[in-house]
């Protein structure tokens, strides 16, 4: 082997494990947040090949431009946050029409620095808390199908505990291939059968529609989470390891990169935050110069996956009650921990920041508005109330 590919290899090992830990520890939650906001079957598998491979090619083109080991991965927290808004008025249209103003919003934010700084400026209390209230429904899955389902959701708890005390960066992928074993058994035991048609890559294209329910509904606090938790955080977990993301450049990326997809299902896709370690950090080698190999073998990886995602898709149909919500939750326990860790951090935070869980996690929709949107209002409107202070004193 030669000193170049010697230099090489640890990248690019370092690039496939990305990739793969990317996406298999969470698909589950963009195919339930796709359906969450009326996608039919057919819809979400081509949302999740869309949003794969744009991820992929925008981790590559970033790499490439600038030589950093820049990732850029779906939004997460985003899916979550779609998985508990429901249908809105317009349906499936109205929610591809949200994802493209998302994506124009991240663009403005990219051309307008005041914009960002706007964003950043949502106390972090307010932010956080009304993620981990979105997250809080999805992340009840593993109790109730533990209480439904045993037989079948307890190996994949099982297996998650396990690894998360011995593979803590591979428990939500392990989780999930149990649950592809237990899939596998139910298939084989039942009169269950896979169309063959089902594994074939599909596009399916919805010309989007602008709705007040939809723009409010969904695009902003989409737009807020995926800036919020994702973005910003990416930018800081990169900055902790020593590169300054050129903020723009990953905003328009990624932006024009949720403009291209929505119309084929995708909803957006940011900075990595959660995963840009695996291909910054030290295990993608010494040699700082290299690591963005690890970056563009990253999203080679999740283009390949995307192509192959129908199967993906049709494996999570063929699931018996309660596991692939169950692995969606387990996937997401951490992500709730640290947001309520966030939310809770500074003791004149936290009553704002309960109001915010609360209103969040109740999931309810006034006036077509998702609850999202109606916990960042509330918290911010209490924030202000408490913030002015005693009344004077007669």
């Amino acid at each position: 082997m030669t000193a170049a590919a010697g230099g090489l290899s640890r990248p690019i090992s370092a690039g496939v494990v990305s990739g793969l830990v990317g996406f298999t520890s969470s698909f589950v939650i963009v195919l339930s947040g796709l359906a969450g906001v009326g996608a039919d079957a057919d819809q979400a598998a081509s949302g999740l090949l869309t949003v794969s491979v744009a991820m992929g090619l925008s981790s590559a083109l970033l790499a490439l431009w600038t030589r950093m080991p820049i990732t850029v991965a779906w939004s997460t927290p985003g899916a979550a946050l779609l998985a508990s808004t429901g249908t809105v008025d317009g349906g499936w249209p109205a929610a591809v029409g949200a994802f493209v103003v998302t994506g124009v919003l991240v663009v403005v934010t990219g051309l307008v620095p005041r914009l960002g700084a706007l964003v950043a400026g949502i106390p972090a209390s307010v932010a956080q808390a009304m993620l981990a209230g979105v997250l809080l429904p999805l992340c009840l899955g593993p109790v109730t199908g533990l209480a439904d389902n045993p037989l079948a959701v307890a190996p994949v708890v099982a297996v998650w505990l396990l690894a998360m005390r011995f593979l803590p960066r591979w428990a939500a992928p392990l989780a999930f291939l149990t649950a592809a074993v237990v899939i596998g058994v139910d298939v084989a035991t039942s009169d269950a059968a896979v169309d063959p048609a089902t594994l074939v890559p599909r596009v399916e294209v919805t010309a989007p529609a602008f709705t007040l329910g939809g723009i409010v509904g969904i695009a902003v606090p989409l737009y807020l989470v995926t800036m919020a938790s994702q973005n910003v955080a990416g930018a800081a977990v990169m900055k902790s390891l020593g590169y300054e993301v050129p903020w723009r450049r990953s905003m328009l990326v990624t932006g024009i990169g949720t403009v291209a997809g929505a119309p084929t299902g995708g909803h957006a896709i940011n900075l990595a935050a959660i995963s840009a370690a695996l291909a910054a950090g030290p295990e993608a080698g010494e040699d700082r110069s290299r690591r963005w190999v690890a970056s563009v073998t990253s999203g080679v990886v999740l283009v390949l996956l995307g192509v192959a995602s129908a199967a993906f898709g049709a494996l999570v149909l063929l699931a018996p009650a309660g596991v692939i919500p169950a692995v969606a939750g387990l996937a997401l326990l951490g992500v709730l921990a640290a947001s309520l860790q966030a939310a809770l951090a500074e003791a004149d935070e936290r009553v704002p920041a309960v109001v915010v869980f609360a209103t969040a996690a109740s999931g309810i929709a006034i006036a077509g508005v998702s609850a999202a949107f109606w916990a960042l209002v509330a918290g911010l409107v209490v924030r202000a109330v408490l913030r002015r202070g005693p009344p004077p004193a007669g």
